[in-house]
This record gives structure tokens, sequence and C-alpha cells, in this order.
């Protein structure tokens, strides 16, 4: 599986994809994720289950966009 997961941020949120959920999360509440490293505490607001890795970075990608940002913020704000 593959998850594309939303983290909340002291300065806002952040989106990502991994085939590794627990050990991703982890690493970045340590501070050894370079894009959130200086963004911390960190939550993890959400995440999707995606078999497909393909479709779990289309997926990623589209929640980065305008319309992505618009699904984010009237399904999880």
């Amino acid at each position: 599986m593959y998850y594309v997961y939303s983290l909340n941020c002291k300065d806002g949120y952040y989106l990502g994809c991994t085939d590794n959920l627990k050990d991703r999360i982890n690493r970045h509440t340590k501070g050894q994720v370079l894009a959130t490293k200086d963004r911390l505490p960190i939550t993890l607001e959400f995440y999707f289950a995606i078999a497909d890795k393909y479709k779990a970075f289309e997926f990623e990608k589209y929640l980065k966009s305008g319309s992505g940002r618009a699904f984010i913020n009237k399904h999880f704000d």
C-alpha cells in the first residue's frame, strides 16, 4: 500500500506520500525530514491508503493543486 498523508505543522500543513506511513511519521516527528524539521510539532491529520503507487502519487499531486486544496478545505477543515 501507498499512503498519501497530511500533517498539521506549526505553520500550516504538509502533504506527502510513502509506502511506510508509521516510519515516515516517526521520521517527521524526530525532525529527520528536511521539509518539516523546522515546522515541528506535527500531527497526522489524515491519510489515504492506495494500492497503486502511481495513483497514490497522482492523488498527492492533485491534493497540492488548487482544486485539491479546495477538496481538503471542504472535507477536513
